[in-house]
């Protein structure tokens, strides 16, 4: 059954000092540009009424739209944060009892704006339209796009800008950064307010457990290890892992200076403002551990009376992190070239692979797509390479080619330069069929446009994050 919103705001239950109440900007040519009809469908939101439904909600006066208060540490400083632009419109409720945070992204100034206007430009909002979906596509938890739409501002970056709201869907905003809030306050309850909430919210299955709140820091731990290794997966790069660019849904949120991979290199950054590499490639598995130990901080004395009882419960799920990360991307890393029973030399092999494809500059994507179809043997320097994987496979007469696993396309970022320039002058063409074939990534009958490595004239070496 299609409907229109249905919407319930169980965060407004928690202390007011978690939000403020606040209203998008009116902006007087607001228009639809782009909707995720897909997505209109999992949300059973009708599509025919669906632009007056959007531009009816977002100037509804009666509607209880609020921006969240949270902190973080941002590039290891910590900050005072908020939505600085971005409004909740509500807690959308499908037919399944599914609830999904429906977000106005960049609808102009909140409390928590600072010296920013609260407002994105077009570009960047087609940009996370454009990579959000196709992580939804690479079997990726993440933020998704529901709608964009043009604000007819023009809006002043390096220079002026069209102006752009995005309409974001999340299984919720919840972050770590909101958790780092909360502890500041003078008041005991707010962060067990909080946390019971997150619990309930998100793991409502181990509310009446004992250990819920160890518990819960076990699962949100799980969760961000099943993250990072399809992060690695694919060859994506967050670009920004601040405490609060990570979510307790699991899901991936805030596409600023993120890139996917092209050539294979561990300590491949592209975001300007990551001068030193702290979010580099290889550095994401650490940084989401540091994450958590600061979320953990936050409720120690909610885990047990005892401070040196808490941490130790605490630091063996840490300690473990390490051990259940390496576990699982040995598994995936094997996946991605065609073998699925454990072998002692199987992390060796891998490694040797990885250290080829970084000397010869091999690109991420293409390369296990090579390995699955066995195309390696144009590149002579891998021939020792390949007869290893051979005898290997031939010890496991069991190897099968895995489903979603090695990508034939991924949103690489100058095809996304490419087709925005396009945007500009109203051309979309390109855009619509980008996402098509994003939408399948899989399957291998894509057009070469589409998935050819970049000359070094198109490579992008630096990404920004449109703010």
């Amino acid at each position: 059954m299609l409907n229109n919103w249905n919407f319930e705001n169980s965060y407004l239950e928690l202390p007011d000092i978690f939000y403020s109440k606040t209203k998008a900007e009116n902006f007087p040519k607001l228009e639809l540009i782009l909707k995720n009809k897909e997505l209109m469908d999992t949300l059973n939101i009708n599509h025919e009424n669906f632009d007056n439904l959007l531009l009816d909600t977002i100037y509804n006066k009666q509607l209880n739209s609020f921006s969240q208060a949270y902190a973080g540490h941002q590039f290891g400083h910590f900050t005072i944060l908020g939505d600085g632009r971005a409004t909740l419109l509500g807690e959308h409720i499908n037919n399944n009892k599914e609830r999904f945070d429906i977000q106005l992204k960049g609808s102009g100034k909140t409390p928590y704006s600072r010296n920013g206007d609260g407002k994105g430009t077009l570009k960047s909002m087609l940009r996370e339209y454009i990579v959000s979906e196709a992580m939804h596509n690479l079997n990726i938890k993440t933020t998704r796009s529901l709608a964009i739409l043009n604000t007819g501002q023009k809006i002043q970056r390096e220079t002026y800008e069209e102006g752009g709201i995005l309409v974001r869907v999340a299984k919720s905003h919840i972050r770590v950064g909101t958790f780092q809030f909360a502890s500041l306050s003078k008041k005991q309850n707010d962060i067990k307010d909080l946390l019971d909430y997150s619990i309930n919210r998100l793991h409502p299955e181990i509310l009446d457990e004992k250990d819920k709140y160890l518990n819960f820091f076990e699962k949100i731990t799980d969760s961000q290890i099943n993250l990072i290794v399809n992060w690695q997966r694919v060859g994506f790069i967050h670009g920004v892992m601040n405490t609060d660019n990570m979510s307790l849904s699991g899901e991936t949120i805030d596409y600023g200076p993120c890139a996917f991979l092209d050539e294979y290199n561990p300590n491949k950054v592209f975001s300007s403002i990551d001068k030193n590499g702290r979010y580099a490639f290889n550095n994401q598995p650490k940084i989401a551990l540091w994450n958590l130990a600061r979320l953990a901080e936050t409720f120690l004395h909610l885990i047990d009376r005892d401070e040196n009882t808490a941490i130790k419960k605490i630091e063996n799920i840490l300690k473990n992190y390490e051990a259940k990360y390496n576990d699982l991307w040995l598994e995936m890393m094997k996946n991605k070239i065609g073998i699925y029973e454990d072998h002692e030399k199987d992390k060796e092999l891998i490694k040797e692979l990885l250290d080829l494809m970084q000397i010869f500059k091999l690109d991420y994507t293409n390369t296990f797509i090579e390995i699955e179809n066995d195309n390696l043997k144009k590149f002579d320097f891998m021939n020792q390479w390949i007869a290893k994987l051979n005898l290997r496979k031939n010890i496991n007469k069991k190897n099968k080619k895995t489903k979603y696993t090695n990508p034939y396309i991924i949103p690489r970022n100058h095809i996304i330069e490419n087709i925005l320039n396009e945007c500009k002058s109203g051309n979309y063409k390109n855009f619509h069929k980008f996402i098509s074939y994003l939408n399948n990534p899989y399957n291998p009958d894509i057009p070469e446009e589409f998935i050819k490595e970049p000359t070094s004239e198109e490579k992008v070496y630096e990404t920004f994050c449109g703010t």
